[in-house]
């Protein structure tokens, strides 16, 4: 049963023995305080609201409550923060020189004025109770500053070495995820989109191998695995392929977000004319008819149409060859009310055909229905 216990801290205490690496961690409080334990999401506050948290600190003014976690007493390090690591990790990095607040950095500031920070006091409530009541008290009491998204509440309850070191490859600014995959993936990395991603592409790809399961399936599969190789290797292959056979430096414009797990999955076992494809790209690029082109590697690949959202003909078009018609269908004889017939185009586009009046007959639903299946 979870346990909680008030008690007041000085930031002159929090910041004692701050450090910030990747053999110690974040810790501070004399390196007590754990301040991001696996669960956390990065540190994603950015220069306003870090000061903002310096200024209601100068102010004297109240600072939002904070929650910590009690270890073990023979844990080395015995609190973990549960809510307000964004709000401590800027009171330390403020202290430790890293940014400024009006121009002035901490050592800048009148002795005065740097005890007043130091000694100013924050209330931390201290809880301490079982991991599953941990997690999901911290779902619930985290309501301070950015709400989490899913992927970082997923990071929470699936917390374990998998997620460490998925977090190293895919979650921090600049990370290897990011430097590979910044102009094909949407996102931020230290919001978790990169993660996302590639938990996502990892899931199907599975589904797609006769393992059907979910992100959230993954993950619960791969909880307590000593690493995440697996998934990062397979992130690596994905956008390799990508970047290997187009060119994102031409075309970036139209390969950012494109689900190329999926596109990898069944086309990477080909040889590709990567001078072909890209020339035709070129081509569609250029293309007025191609209304999507953020479809036209697909379409290249899969030679599905319905990727291109190809241009349509206007109804002041189509209402002009119905009444030449004289709302008839050419071919199956038969006449039609305007808004039961369609526009067709007698040359398709892939065999050069454009959309003018003259390239255009209308069709019944069922006669039109069946010459797209041809």
């Amino acid at each position: 049963m979870m346990t909680i216990k008030q008690i007041d801290v000085t930031v002159r205490e929090i910041v004692d023995g701050y450090v910030d690496n990747e053999e110690q961690g974040v810790r501070g409080y004399g390196g007590r305080l754990d301040i991001r334990p696996p669960y956390q999401r990065e540190f994603i506050y950015n220069d306003k609201e870090q000061q903002a948290v310096i200024h209601t600190v100068m102010h004297g003014y109240p600072l939002n409550v904070m929650y910590w976690v009690k270890r073990s007493e023979d844990a080395e390090c015995p609190y973990e923060v549960m809510d307000g690591q964004q709000r401590t990790l800027s009171l330390c990095e403020y202290v430790a020189g890293k940014f400024s607040v009006n121009f002035k950095n901490f050592f800048n500031l009148a002795p005065d004025v740097q005890q007043q920070i130091l000694d100013y006091r924050l209330t931390v409530y201290v809880c301490e109770g079982p991991a599953s009541e941990k997690l999901e008290w911290f779902k619930t009491i985290n309501i301070a500053g950015k709400p989490l998204n899913d992927q970082e509440i997923h990071n929470a309850i699936y917390a374990g070495p998998f997620v460490s070191d998925a977090k190293r490859h895919f979650s921090k600014n600049n990370c290897g995820a990011y430097r590979l995959g910044k102009d094909l993936v949407n996102g931020t990395p230290i919001r978790q989109d990169f993660l996302k991603k590639a938990l996502e592409w990892v899931a199907q790809h599975e589904t797609r191998q006769g393992k059907p399961q979910t992100l959230v399936d993954y993950m619960a599969a791969h909880q307590h695995d000593p690493n995440a190789n697996n998934l990062w290797t397979y992130f690596q292959n994905v956008l390799n392929w990508a970047i290997t056979n187009f060119n994102p430096r031409k075309f970036r414009t139209i390969m950012k977000g494109l689900d190329w797990a999926r596109l990898y999955d069944e086309f990477s076992s080909q040889t590709l004319d990567i001078a072909a494809l890209e020339e035709e790209i070129s081509r569609l690029m250029r293309d007025s008819e191609v209304q999507k082109k953020v479809g036209i590697i697909p379409y290249v690949l899969t030679r599905d149409e319905h990727f291109l959202d190809l241009r349509t003909f206007p109804d002041d078009i189509k209402l002009a060859v119905w009444e030449r018609q004289k709302h008839v269908c050419p071919l199956c004889q038969k006449e039609f009310d305007f808004n039961l017939m369609e526009g067709d185009h007698i040359t398709p586009w892939r065999d050069g055909g454009r959309t003018t009046e003259d390239n255009c007959q209308m069709l019944c639903r069922e006669c039109n229905r069946r010459k797209g299946a041809k």
